[in-house]
């Protein structure tokens, strides 16, 4: 690389006199830039496929940002630490807990309601440019703060060192090149030079929205001094941490050895380094004694740990504060305990006020009884960071509480001071909320199905981060099921069966997090579809049985919208179950629909009467058409929708709106990618023709599933839906197991439907069973004989809207039978009393 090539500006290398010009025009890239939004689950996609490379010691990222490190004075060692540690940062489930921990969840920036009784809406908006002016020597603190800064949404300038290296560049250069949009690219802008030139800070900070600085008092003064009005400052300044060691443990073996690691560690270069021990008493001796046994320990763990060389100002600082330590001997004061070779210092000060140490393993150890510590502390208040605490388990919340009065902002164990976990709060702060803004929109009633103001917005192509690699195999059910044994302990959280409708009941597993933004979405396609919390009663009538999932989704949803609900669960007894929604005066049901079918058959009379139930959301099967006439017009209920597409494999793919016709649906596209695939091939479909299924997951990380073959048929619906949504509409035609090939022919169980509810006016359940025989295959369809169907007449029916049906029987390659049945006499799945549309005897045959 060109040396005079040191500024990285939206993917390109440029020099000095470039940067002086580009940076002039920062207010007018800034406004571009932040009028196209950046989701966050994009830079956190990003971010995983970088840290995967981070993590391999063979990528040429690794060893190019290794190299940089250890050209800048670091030890093999040491940069391998660094590069682990941005990893482990970098990585998706850390990125997805800092969201959820700090923003609320993984999409900040969806308008989304906040209250689902009144049409408000709020989302964390980006505060708009944002430059970065990072500590010296640092190369972590740059790359962290930027991704931040990107994970709100932000158009992002860094400033580094004049004398750093480059890897702060080449890091996010790296990063960059991970999304193959290119948005990061534009957000990014990194920026070498020296604080002596102000002409350039002025540049930076004038425009910016928010200034994130590090350092000292004297740095954080001078960038203050810049900042103009209403622009935020977001000060990272020097802290002092120290260790707080009660009776009970300041003689413990595991206690000491964890204090020194703390205190070798990075040779107290952190924030969060001890560079105080205190010790909850006044007696002198015991501080000597303390001291004395603190020694040999740092012998034998600082010699694991290696050690940095300080610079002549900071080796001249310890020597000076040692001597004048010894010279304080003399008065009482002090006493000094340092190692033969000048490895480690250990400064007994019989005064109880904290002082800052001048690191490098040199550590103060002072009194301070605990009713002590508040008065003696507060002052420093302002200063104060990590305590690494080592007390009895009773003694541990009060000494706690005193030290968060005394200004401290974390309390730790003391050989874990520097080690931190996703989402934590940094300088007392959550770095996200100062990068943002909170934003909110309250609407009049038009809007209240309307959940997420996103959904409405202009539409456009789906972003190359969310399309799914199309060499990556197409994934059936069997592949997941290989996945579920290999999830990690920890992130198996949910397990879940399938009522078993089309197979063997089949195990899904969950984390909490994915099952908790399944059903936050499912609640909100439910709003769309027509529920109003407000006034809606809703029973949940889905199975706790067999199907138990389906129970806990629905529970979750109507949950997650604040919706009153009436945990009943589909059983046998009708008419008990019809008792129930009356004395709870239920108004919706919420249900499957062989279920709904059955109850109505078999308890109409009872719901008839009470007259109450004005809305059915149904969800998991297909609903005739005829047999929500049926129910519209028999019992006078005006809202019958599905409530949700979905499975147990991916969760929530889509929703009805009060525009939805028949299985029309909206896909939840932040959800999820859906690719409509040739029946015989993985290549897509024609426009307008019918296809499988594929679904890519946004937000399933346990296990990772692509190109997921959800086992349906549909094809997209082109056109403006007038509920005013812009989000893509697919529309469901049937399982893929639903098309049979009979002699040469494919029979299509949604077809013989169609027939039946358009032709015979019949609004029953339907099934197809199929048969081998002595000469050739038959074919049955079963209908409930108290629909009052003749058998002729809909055997003339099918015979004369099917054509292939018609012709196979032509050329003799097939029976066909008309068969009118108990409604008992259907055959259902085991675990969620789903009809079984098919019924396939040639494979068991």
């Amino acid at each position: 690389m060109n040396a005079e090539l040191e500024h990285l500006w939206q993917g390109e290398w440029i020099d000095d006199r470039e940067a002086e010009k580009l940076l002039a025009d920062l207010p007018v890239l800034a406004r571009t830039e932040l009028s196209r939004p950046l989701p966050a689950r994009q830079t956190v996609r990003a971010c995983e496929r970088l840290s995967r490379l981070l993590a391999s010691p063979d990528s040429a990222v690794h060893q190019k940002l290794a190299g940089c490190l250890r050209e800048s004075g670091a030890d093999a060692a040491s940069a391998a630490t660094s590069l682990a540690e941005i990893a482990e940062f970098l990585s998706a489930e850390s990125l997805e807990r800092k969201l959820t921990a700090e923003l609320g969840g993984t999409a900040p920036h969806s308008l989304g309601r906040a209250d689902f009784r009144t049409p408000v809406f709020e989302a964390w908006a980006p505060i708009g440019l944002l430059a970065h002016i990072t500590a010296a020597n640092d190369p972590i603190v740059g790359v962290f703060s930027a991704v931040e800064g990107l994970l709100a949404g932000n158009v992002n300038v860094l400033k580094t060192s004049g004398g750093d290296s480059l890897f702060t560049h080449l890091i996010l250069e790296a990063l960059a090149a991970q999304d193959p949009d290119g948005d990061i690219a534009k957000r990014l802008i990194v920026l070498r030079f020296s604080s002596s030139r102000t002409h350039w800070l002025d540049l930076m900070c004038a425009p910016a929205d928010a200034v994130a600085a590090w350092g000292g008092e004297e740095a954080i003064a001078s960038v203050a001094s810049r900042v103009g009005p209403g622009c935020r400052l977001v000060a990272w300044g020097h802290r002092i941490s120290f260790a707080y060691l009660t009776a009970d443990y300041w003689a413990d073996d595991e206690t000491l050895a964890g204090l020194a690691d703390s205190i070798c560690r990075l040779d107290q270069q952190a924030c969060s380094s001890p560079q105080v021990v205190y010790l909850d008493t006044a007696d002198p001796a015991a501080l000597t004694a303390f001291a004395e046994r603190l020694g040999p320990v740092l012998d034998e763990r600082g010699s694991r740990i290696a050690q940095a060389r300080p610079s002549l100002a900071e080796q001249a600082e310890i020597t000076t504060t040692v001597l004048l330590a010894r010279t304080e001997e003399h008065l009482g004061l002090t006493r000094v305990f340092e190692s033969a070779e000048g490895a480690w210092r250990i400064l007994v000060d019989h005064r109880s006020a904290l002082r800052a140490s001048p690191l490098y393993r040199t550590v103060w150890v002072k009194p301070l009884p605990r009713e002590a510590i508040t008065a003696t502390l507060r002052p420093m208040r302002r200063y104060l960071q990590t305590v690494g605490l080592a007390a009895a388990r009773p003694d541990v919340p009060g000494l706690a509480a005193h030290l968060f009065t005394a200004g401290a902002l974390r309390v730790t164990p003391v050989g874990s001071m520097m080690d931190s976990y996703a989402g934590e709060p940094h300088d007392g702060q959550y770095p996200l909320q100062r990068y943002s803004r909170r934003v909110s929109v309250r609407l009049d009633e038009r809007f209240m199905h309307d959940t997420r103001l996103d959904d409405m917005g202009a539409p456009g192509p789906d972003p190359a981060w969310r399309r799914p690699d199309p060499a990556t195999p197409v994934m059936t059910k069997a592949d997941v099921q290989a996945l579920n044994p290999a999830v990690a302990p920890d992130k198996a959280q949910l397990h879940i069966t399938s009522g078993g409708t089309s197979g063997t009941p089949a195990l899904s597993v969950y984390t909490y997090a994915d099952f908790r933004s399944q059903t936050q979405r499912a609640g909100e396609g439910l709003v769309a579809a027509g529920l109003d919390p407000r006034t809606d009663r809703v029973a949940n009538l889905l199975y706790a049985g067999g199907m138990y999932g389906s129970f806990l989704y629905g529970h979750g949803l109507l949950e997650g919208i604040t919706a009153a609900q009436l945990p009943i669960a589909a059983g046998n007894d009708y008419e008990q179950d019809a008792r129930m929604i009356v004395r709870h005066r239920a108004n919706t049901l919420l249900a499957m629909p062989s279920y709904i079918w059955q109850l109505f058959r078999n308890a109409g009379h009872i719901l008839r009467e009470y007259g109450g139930v004005e809305k059915i959301f149904y969800g998991g099967e297909h609903f005739g058409a005829e047999q929500r006439q049926h129910l519209s017009d028999t019992y006078g209920i005006g809202t019958i929708r599905s409530f949700v597409y979905g499975g147990t494999d991916l969760g929530t793919m889509g929703h009805q709106c009060s525009h939805a016709v028949g299985s029309v649906h909206h896909l939840f596209s932040d959800l999820f990618t859906l690719e409509i695939l040739e029946v015989d091939s993985d290549r897509p479909v024609a426009e307008g023709e019918t296809g499988r299924l594929v679904f890519t997951p946004h937000t399933r990380s346990a296990p990772a599933i692509s190109r997921y073959e959800q086992g349906d048929l549909g094809r997209w619906v082109e056109g403006a839906c007038g509920c005013g949504r812009t989000t893509p509409r697919f529309e469901l035609l049937g399982r893929t197991g639903d098309v049979l090939r009979v002699g040469t022919y494919f029979l299509n169980y949604r077809k013989f439907q169609r027939i039946a509810e358009t032709h015979l006016g019949y609004c029953g359940e339907l099934q197809v069973v199929v048969e081998p025989g002595e000469e050739r295959e038959r074919v049955t369809v079963r209908l409930d004989r108290t629909a009052g169907v003749d058998a002729e007449t809909a055997n003339a029916a099918f015979l004369t809207h099917y054509s292939e049906l018609r012709e196979g029987l032509a050329e003799g390659l097939m029976d066909f039978w008309i068969e009118s049945a108990d409604p008992r006499a259907f055959q259902r799945s085991a675990g969620s009393g789903k009809l079984r549309p098919v019924v396939d005897r040639r494979q068991r045959s």
